[in-house]
């Protein structure tokens, strides 16, 4: 159940009769919002006006700053508060908006007759469940029902206003223009044939060729490449893992216990222990439906149980399901989150006093229960207004600075989608197309590598499929943020890589912005079990599990001698932690009808800083190896 603080629904019974917004002498409106509609998308027809929607209004929150300073100060390892992780208090009263602030937002809601239906933990975050046509009324705006290329319907408005005197106290309010999707990450080739890399060579190594497919990679060739194997988790009751599932996916328990008897025998209590919590109406703990099968869903859910259990099975797991489907139906008047699933999530999260802890150890800032969530769902930056795409980002931070590892795939289209490489601003300019969420500063990207010896930037051309239908190339996401400074811990990579470029693709991308990913990881036709069925899936959703069990690994030998974990990772990775990666160098981020950048010595934006070689990384995190 989500934890927020609820209050009396302000609908009436007679939802037509719409009041007029407040005449008072603070109601000038002005525009405090314009989003350009992404390509993908049509407009059709005007909204219904008694269709509800959950709205989200981004209260000004009142210390950001200073939050964003102790979340460096404490994932810093040469700054001496490191590790020192805040309390969810401490987190909540740097963020919470000032009292003027709230007044003023209330007093706006409450003299058009409405009554908040929920709250953020720091009230920076305010829900009211309306109909569209009081949403109009309150934002002096129009939605109208858009329609994606693929069929999906949603109710949105371009533009929306606000009093003048609102327009600092108010960041962003959603859904109203933001056509974010959270599209799972995952290159399907379940019924493709397997294609070998022309240049692809068995590892010279005996062990690793003994153990390491490359049509069907597993848990032992895992384990085996990142020197996993043999690590004993100690931390079991105070370490825990979980990764988070969206657009109705669950993980599926007979499966995971069919791929876990099969690579991992003394790993398979692990799938009936871990828990399926659900957020917002998300699906329960069940197994798949006719529905689900029909439209194949819980694959993602499915490989990211298998690959982190696979790799990190003695670690609790807990599963997140947080409720919110896409499609928009008119003749249903009842609330849904209109696809806003990470705001969601946060907020969830947000109002936990721990993020999954064993609470056991006396000193409460000593952080070590914490999880290190997957996040396998992305979509095209410039579909999120910038507006929205910050507060989102700043939620990011505010569970960072309390101790957890935020892991995010870094996308499978390279620079962008071949033939979708147009800016979104009305002028159709050629551009690379960066993903959000990795693009925030606050997160972990993670890209994808295919191959062993070495191992390289995972590409599968484009192909036909038995079914006659096309896929595109599926190529490690990266890129360079468009909304997002790169950040300090960054900027000296990011700059060194842009200038080493030589102009190349000039025009295309921010050359200041945040670069991605961080990090990498095997992410091609990996092993793994649906619906009974053994198949291979590929994807930096493949990869991103699979890194966020390899953490988890660290923290377990941080935490078992009496450390904190890691937390928010960037800062350390790019000032200590890259010592403890393999450096990929060759591929490139294919995308766009071009190669795309090129994975060089050093930090790229394809496939980061590298790939993980786990005993190193203990010892640079002063961690201790049990065997």
């Amino acid at each position: 159940m989500v934890a927020f603080t609820f209050a009396i629904s302000a609908l009436l019974a007679a939802q037509g009769a719409i009041a007029t917004p407040f005449l008072g002498s603070r109601t000038t409106y002005r525009v405090k919002d314009v989003h350009h509609v992404p390509r993908a998308w049509k407009r059709v027809r005007r909204a219904p006006a008694d269709h509800v929607i959950d709205l989200h209004i981004g209260v000004k929150q009142s210390n950001f700053v200073e939050l964003e300073k102790h979340l460096y100060e404490v994932s810093d390892p040469d700054h001496s508060r490191y590790g020192q992780h805040l309390s969810a208090n401490e987190v909540k009263e740097l963020v919470k908006p000032t009292d003027e602030t709230l007044d003023l937002v209330h007093e706006w809601l409450e003299a058009n007759g409405i009554i908040p239906s929920g709250y953020s933990p720091a009230k920076d975050w305010i829900m009211v469940s309306l109909p569209v046509g009081m949403i109009e009324r309150l934002l002096d705006t129009e939605y109208y029902v858009y329609e994606h290329k693929d069929g999906g319907l949603v109710a949105r408005a371009p533009k929306w206003s606000l009093p003048l005197h609102l327009h600092d106290r108010i960041d962003t309010i959603q859904p109203t223009n933001s056509f974010f999707r959270a599209q799972a990450e995952k290159f399907d080739h379940i019924e493709a044939p397997v294609h070998i890399d022309p240049k692809y060579t068995p590892p010279t190594n005996e062990t690793l060729n003994a153990v390491c497919n490359v049509s069907s990679v597993t848990p032992e060739c895992f384990q085996t490449l990142y020197s996993t194997k043999g690590y004993k988790t100690h931390a079991c009751g105070k370490n825990k893992i979980g990764f988070n599932n969206y657009l109705g996916e669950h993980p599926i328990r007979t499966d995971a216990e069919l791929f876990l008897a099969k690579y991992r025998p003394e790993a398979v209590s692990s799938a009936k222990d871990f828990p399926q919590l659900t957020i917002a109406g998300g699906p329960g703990d069940y197994g798949l439906t006719p529905e689900d099968l029909n439209s194949s869903i819980s694959k993602e859910a499915n490989l990211d149980i298998q690959a982190i259990a696979g790799i990190s099975w003695k670690t609790p797991i807990i599963s997140y399901s947080t409720g919110g489907s896409p499609p928009f139906i008119p003749s249903v008047s009842t609330p849904d989150n209109t696809n806003e699933p990470y705001l969601v999530w946060l907020n969830y999260i947000l109002a936990q006093e721990s993020f999954p802890q064993y609470v056991m150890f006396a000193l409460p800032d000593f952080r070590c229960q914490k999880t290190a969530p997957a996040t396998s769902y992305a979509d095209d930056e410039q579909t999120v207004p910038e507006s929205y795409a910050r507060r989102v980002c700043e939620q990011f931070a505010q569970v960072g600075a309390r101790g957890t590892s935020l892991l995010f795939s870094s996308g499978d289209n390279g620079v962008g989608s071949y033939g979708e490489c147009l800016s979104n601003d009305g002028k159709n300019t050629t551009k690379f197309l960066a993903e959000f969420p990795p693009s925030c500063p606050y997160v972990t990207a993670v890209g994808a590598t295919m191959n062993f010896e070495p191992e390289v930037v995972a590409n599968r051309p484009a192909f036909v499929g038995p079914d006659g239908v096309a896929h595109g190339n599926y190529t490690s996401g990266g890129g360079f943020s468009s909304y997002f400074a790169a950040p300090a811990y960054q900027t000296k990579q990011a700059s060194s890589y842009v200038a080493n470029l030589n102009g190349l693709y000039d025009g295309l991308y921010n050359k200041k912005g945040r670069g991605y990913p961080d990090i990498s990881a095997q992410g091609l036709y990996f092993a793994y079990f649906w619906n009974g069925t053994e198949g291979t899936i590929s994807g930096t959703s493949a990869s991103c599990p699979l890194t966020g069990g390899i953490i988890s690994l660290v923290n377990d030998a941080l935490i078992s001698t009496g450390k904190p974990p890691l937390g928010f990772l960037n800062p350390w990775l790019y000032s200590k932690g890259y010592k403890g990666l393999t450096d990929i160098t060759s591929g490139s981020a294919v995308g766009c009808g071009v190669d795309g950048f090129p994975a060089t010595e050093g930090w790229d934006p394809v496939t980061g800083l590298g790939t993980p070689v786990f005993p190193e990384l203990v010892a640079l995190a002063g961690g201790k190896l049990f065997y």
